[in-house]
């Protein structure tokens, strides 16, 4: 018999704990770095190599962490569960796919690929990107990286309604419930009959949204969420 259909949805606080520090929380990125200036398009036109610069320092963080509890319970459940598993992430970094998970749907891109602003082109981002980087495809120096910046449109957000419209649970783990259109998720999951499940460090904004909630540090509650779903 196959299981129901889950859609997992997980933010900056699932990395938090293999040393990737979060966005908006006290003491996070954007409490000490402007974002206007490092994830608009606005920015990057201002100055490029300062952009580069922290993307730059930002991958080199990302190869240098490892998955962590959470990530290898997930990847567990994926591959344990007897059903589809969709998991959507707001995270840039590679470690749901270095724990096992494969088919991560990355809704903000990822550091590990470079943009060609000029044409679209996307290739493995080396160490160090540089704004007199020529495109491979077009030659144009418009190297960006491939992550999704504030006023831009997230990606696959086609395949992400689709997995949203047949969930029968939604489950938000390690995200604040700030960002749009991530923060809407569970309530479009919510309206098409799943039943939906928070796992934060405490509760998000959109609390009210979930049927069920569990607070604390994720790499102890993500893991016993899973074993007591797998156990079900």
């Amino acid at each position: 018999m196959t299981g129901p259909p889950v859609v997992i949805l997980t933010g900056a606080g699932i990395s938090a704990e293999s040393g990737l520090g979060t966005f908006r929380d006290v003491g996070g990125l954007w409490s000490r770095y402007d974002w206007r200036d490092l994830a608009t398009p606005e920015g990057f036109a201002r100055d490029p190599g300062f952009v580069l610069d922290f993307y730059n320092w930002r991958r080199e963080r990302v190869r240098a962490a490892s998955p962590n509890a959470v990530h290898l319970a997930l990847a567990r459940l994926a591959r344990d569960y007897g059903g589809p598993v969709t998991l959507i992430t707001q995270n840039v970094d590679d470690l749901h796919e270095r724990a096992g998970h494969a088919g991560v749907i990355h809704m903000h891109g990822t550091h590990l690929t470079a943009l060609c602003a000029a044409c679209g082109h996307r290739w493995p981002a080396p160490e160090v990107m540089h704004p007199r980087d020529p495109c491979p495809a077009c030659a144009a120096a418009k190297t960006r990286p491939d992550v999704v910046w504030f006023g831009e449109t997230p990606y696959h957000m086609d395949l992400i309604a689709e997995a949203l419209a047949k969930a029968a649970l939604f489950v938000s783990i390690g995200t604040s419930g700030t960002v749009y259109p991530a923060a809407a998720f569970a309530a479009r999951a919510r309206a098409a009959g799943a039943r939906t499940v928070e796992l934060n460090l405490e509760p998000s904004e959109n609390k009210s949204l979930f049927d069920e909630a569990y607070h604390g540090p994720a790499s102890e509650i993500v893991p016993r969420w899973v074993d007591s779903h797998l156990a079900d």
